[in-house]
Formats: C-alpha cells, structure tokens, sequence
C-alpha cells in the first residue's frame, strides 16, 4: 500500500478527481493548504501599503491505494495539473504500513477497495 500525496493549483483537481474516480480511484480526501517553493511571491497593495506574499494557496490531495494503482494515479494527476509554469505543485508516494476501517475493524488492502453501490457506506 502506498499514500499518495499532492499538491495542486486548485483549478486542477476537478478533471483529476473526474478522471481517478473513472479509473476506480474514488477515495481521496483533499485541505486547502498554502506553501511556498520555487513559485515565489507576488506583490499586493493594501491601503496603499505594498506586502509580499509568499504563502501561496494550494490543494492537498491525500489518496490511499494499492501499489499496482501508484503509477496510473500519478499519470493522472501530471497530466492535468502540469502547466509548465513554476507552482504546478509536488507529488510525494510514502509507503503505508497498514490501514484500518473504523466501521468494521478490517485490515490491510481490503480497506482500501471502494464500496459498492448496494453496501451501506
């Protein structure tokens, strides 16, 4: 198992979630986040007052799955959060060790298999 963090310009997580829940990757929790990298600051004008904000807003995507899932994923999310400009973001993959379901007390891979449509959520 695998968690799969990334952050993203928030006008591409619609098309990424659209396409990852196409795929069966439909668990993913997101936070708004703000961070600074490569991208820098810009200048902003308050009360005539110039300040520099280096804190830009961000989307952290969180998504659990399967190692056999890790590439697809993260072929999504290159694919519609890459511009080319500096502030597309960082995907980072961390192993995870186990996973629970709170619910039912299950264990390991099992917990990462969506719902179907007919079992209680």
């Amino acid at each position: 198992m695998k968690k799969i963090e990334a952050f993203i310009r928030h006008e591409a997580f619609d098309e990424i979630r659209d396409k990852l829940a196409a795929m069966g990757l439909p668990s993913m929790s997101i936070s708004e986040v703000k961070g600074s990298g490569r991208q820098g600051g810009y200048t902003e004008s308050y009360r005539g007052a110039k300040t520099t904000i280096f804190m830009r807003p961000k989307l952290k995507l969180e998504i659990a799955l399967d190692d056999s899932d890790v590439e697809r994923a993260v072929d999504v999310i290159l694919e519609h959060a890459h511009t080319g400009e500096p502030g597309d973001g960082k995907i980072f993959i961390i192993p995870l060790d186990d996973a629970v379901r709170v619910r039912t007390g299950e264990r390991g891979d099992v917990v990462l298999v969506p719902h179907s449509d007919d079992a209680p959520a």
